[in-house]
Formats: C-alpha cells, structure tokens, sequence
C-alpha cells in the first residue's frame, strides 16, 4: 500500500472516530473483499468468513470512538481476522471434544458431571454479577431474580425507567461477555437435559 493510501486511510478512521457513516463505508468497501479472501483462504466456508469480516466491521463501528490503531488500519483489520480465525477454531474444538466425550460415554450416567458443570458455571455466573457496579448489579437482580418491571426497578430506586434500560444492557453486555467461553458447554448440557 502507498504512502498516500495509508494517509487517507488514517484521515478516515479518524473521521470514523469522529462518527462519520461515509468514512466507515469507504473503509468497508476498501477492504471488504481483502478480508473474506483472507478469511476463506482460513476456512474455506464462504457463509462462515462472511460472517466473521461483518462481525469485525460491527465491532470497529461499535468502537469507533475508542479505536486505538497504531499499526495501519490493514494491519488492525488482518490482526482482527487473525484473532476471529483462532476463535471460531477453539470454539469448535471445544464444542467438538465436548460432543465427543457425551458420545464416547452416551451409556453412562453423567447427570453427576452435567450438575457439577452447571453449579460451577452458576457459581462463575454470580461472581460475575457481584462484580458489576453496584446500582448495575441492583437493578440486574431487581429484573431477573425478583422478577420486577422497569417501572417497578424505577420507582423502588428513584431513577428514570431509561436509566434502568442502561443498567440492564451493561448488566447483560458484561455477563454475556464474561460467559463468551462457557455458552456452548452450558447450552449443550441444557439440550441434553431437555431432550
């Protein structure tokens, strides 16, 4: 790439961080096609590396405000990819050695095991919750262990019905965030259970 391209490059993604639509679009367009290429050199799954490059423009444009991009905006989307290839790979290695143990031992009774595995993730997911900001975690346990409306959350704590909307989605962003790594095991034993 020239110089003059990663000028413009750099003139773009801060305009992105200034929120600029036009900037992100220029930018998505400019690499689309570079990226699913690298990405399907990877994995050879057209479906799958189109997923994976959306999922970066998503996040860059989620971020754009905080994006730290010291390496040239190609070097940042390549690492990107790099990171989103190692992912999916693990995933998949770790939902199939889970499937081949639970067919390598389908005989057995591991209701044990699932329970174990399920109070340990029940014990992750509340040291999570504890430790979410306090007015996070008390609106979080208002909604989903008490059972409370918004409107009730709102009146109980003396704050706005859209302050306890954003509490709720941080709440659950950092949750689902902490839980990323544990969703497929915790998924495939509430399968099994329910099957």
């Amino acid at each position: 790439m020239s110089g003059g391209a990663l000028q413009d490059d750099n003139e773009l993604v801060e305009m992105l961080r200034q929120g600029s639509v036009a900037a992100f679009e220029t930018l998505y367009k400019s690499y689309w096609d570079k990226l699913l290429n690298a990405a399907y050199k990877r994995l050879s799954d057209l479906e799958l590396c189109e997923e994976l490059v959306q999922n970066i423009f998503v996040k860059i444009w989620e971020k754009r405000e905080v994006l730290q991009i010291n390496t040239g905006f190609s070097n940042y989307l390549h690492t990107a990819l790099r990171y989103s290839v190692i992912d999916h790979y693990r995933k998949r290695l770790t939902e199939e050695n889970y499937l081949s143990f639970r067919s390598s031992s389908a005989d057995a009774d591991n209701s044990t095991e699932d329970n174990i595995i399920l109070n340990d993730l029940k014990r992750y997911l509340e040291k999570l919750i504890d430790q979410l900001p306090d007015k996070c975690r008390s609106v979080y346990q208002l909604s989903r262990a008490e059972h409370k409306t918004n409107k009730e959350i709102a009146q109980l704590l003396n704050i706005s019905e859209k302050t306890v909307e954003g509490h709720l989605t941080k709440a659950l962003h950092a949750l689902r965030s902490g839980m990323a790594d544990y969703l497929p095991l915790a998924v495939l034993i509430f399968l099994k259970k329910n099957m």
